[in-house]
């Protein structure tokens, strides 16, 4: 599982997390789902592309391989057993020369629904209005997937994301007795670095709850009290597309966040699977995959980060004031 660290603002003083703890709990997160919420393909399409490879047929085969390892005995986890056939194809030469660098670059070709990244842009925008600035408050976007790390940071969502969580390959593995200093060697992907699937995905949203992707000396199974978290789950939205994230919606929506289901604006199906969700509490939302401006869930996301920002202003003051003490003033006569 890879999680991108970058700084986009100012960072706490020492004085800071003596007077307020170490996070200021200044951040609202909109955490996306890659495939069928972003992109209306899975993300490898334009990797089958580049290698004239039949994408049907790679599923097909991913999809009996459950079956096929477990005449020997073997159970593997369906969500991400696809990332071992790709290395088979790399292996048998079927995607000759594939590399992290070749994942980046390929990247570049995935397609978005209508509306992104200016969406991003938009959002961002929305949140840096004065009301909000004066009070520090900073949008975050995160992408939580099964899908491959390498590929999003090549894609033209990468420069508005604050940190991307997902799976990614090792090139030249270290070898017994390799040089703890060293730098790996370069070459075919060829190892499994880690890997998300959809229950581990939940990790994920805990790290982003407690700052571990901002503070090395926090670890996700560490005890912190909810107030003194860098991204309370009440000011985090959560968007994916279906079933498979129930276990990512039951956690953003059981501590209070917002959760959206989207689906294709072309397919019957799948607008009645996310409208299921809504009705069954899975979601407070579900829209259309078109985030362009105007649209329903346009509108529903600058409304959702506006009422968070409001929220989180309010809640702020109401704690401020309640540690005042008011001096005496002059009564009317």
């Amino acid at each position: 599982m890879r999680r991108e660290q970058e700084s986009r603002g100012p960072q706490l003083g020492a004085s800071s997390v003596a007077d307020k703890g170490l996070f200021l709990q200044n951040v609202i997160a909109v955490i996306w789902d890659f495939d069928k919420t972003l992109s209306p393909h899975y993300m490898q399409k334009p990797l089958f592309d580049a290698y004239d490879i039949d994408e049907q047929l790679f599923w097909d085969e991913v999809k009996a391989l459950p079956d096929y390892y477990r005449r020997a005995n073997i159970s593997i986890q369906r969500d991400t057993c696809y990332l071992g056939h790709l290395l088979a194809y790399v292996r048998t030469g079927r995607m000759p020369g594939l590399n992290n660098a070749k994942l980046r670059e390929i990247g570049a070709a995935i397609e978005f629904y209508p509306g992104i990244p200016s969406l991003f842009s938009s959002l961002e925008e929305a949140a840096k209005q004065d009301k909000y600035e004066e009070h520090d408050l900073r949008l975050e976007h995160y992408v939580v997937s099964t899908g491959l790390v390498e590929m999003i940071r090549g894609s033209r969502v990468a420069a508005h994301l604050e940190g991307i969580y997902g799976s990614e390959f090792i090139e030249e593995p270290a070898v017994p007795g390799f040089d703890p200093l060293g730098t790996p060697n370069a070459g075919l992907i060829s190892q499994i670095a880690g890997f998300l699937d959809n229950t581990t995905k939940t990790r994920a949203l805990f790290e982003i709850n407690k700052g571990v992707n901002k503070e090395p000396s926090i670890s996700v199974n560490d005890t912190i009290p909810e107030d003194e978290r860098r991204v309370p789950f009440k000011n985090m939205i959560y968007i994916a597309d279906g079933p498979s994230d129930i276990p990512s919606f039951s956690v953003v929506r059981k501590h209070d966040g917002q959760t959206c289901a989207v689906y294709a604006n072309d397919t019957t199906r799948d607008f009645k699977q996310a409208l299921a969700l809504q009705e069954n509490g899975r979601v407070a939302f579900c829209g259309p995959a078109d985030y362009r401006e105007g649209t329903h869930t346009y509108r529903w996301l600058h409304n959702q980060i506006g009422r968070i920002a409001d929220r989180i202003i309010s809640e702020r003051k109401k704690t401020f004031n309640s540690k005042v003490g008011r001096g005496p003033s002059h009564s009317a006569e």
